[in-house]
């Protein structure tokens, strides 16, 4: 099986926040984020597996954990923390720069797994992950914890599914 470096996945993107990325707070919308999350980790995902697509399997949490300013800088950076046999965790951590002052502060963490998949959209397996430094380290060591949550709440998700009703409300 082949390993690589967790380094190898990393990819940072920075961009400034424009008036049109505001919410009526005058902060970063959430979900802008979200889609900048999103799109960073995907490459984080296909790097590391060499594959031309690899589809978000699920985004565990984000939290938000300070607000992003019109005058910040946003910076998301992200890396494979761990792998399955077809799937990877990717971090995602969000530094927020106030391009006036230089304060830099994490603003939001977010974990994402990714399936890497063939020409045929079907799962294929992933190089395996060596941590180096502390940081990738702590997170490949906690990992397995969060791959088993990740687990009980698909199931939990899915015993949820056979409850939701599929009617129209429109039509009841």
């Amino acid at each position: 099986m082949t390993v690589k470096k967790a380094s190898e996945s990393r990819v940072v993107s920075t961009s400034q926040v424009l008036s049109c990325d505001l919410n009526n707070y005058n902060t970063l919308f959430g979900g802008i984020l979200m889609k900048k999350i999103d799109d960073v980790s995907s490459l984080s995902a296909r790097r590391h597996s060499r594959v031309k697509e690899c589809v978000t399997a699920s985004m565990d949490s984000i939290d938000f954990l300070c607000p992003i300013h019109q005058s910040d800088s946003v910076c998301v950076e992200s890396f494979v923390t761990r792998t399955g046999r077809t799937s990877m965790e990717i971090f995602c951590k969000v530094i927020a720069e106030d391009l006036i002052t230089g304060d830099r502060r994490v603003a939001a963490t977010a974990f994402l797994t990714f399936v890497a998949l063939d020409e045929n959209k079907k799962p294929v397996e992933v190089p395996g992950i060596q941590p180096e430094s502390d940081e990738e380290i702590f997170l490949y060591n906690t990992g397995k914890e969060r791959a088993d949550t990740r687990k009980l709440r698909r199931r939990k998700s899915k015993e949820l599914a056979e409850y939701i009703t599929l009617e129209k409300p429109w039509e009841k």
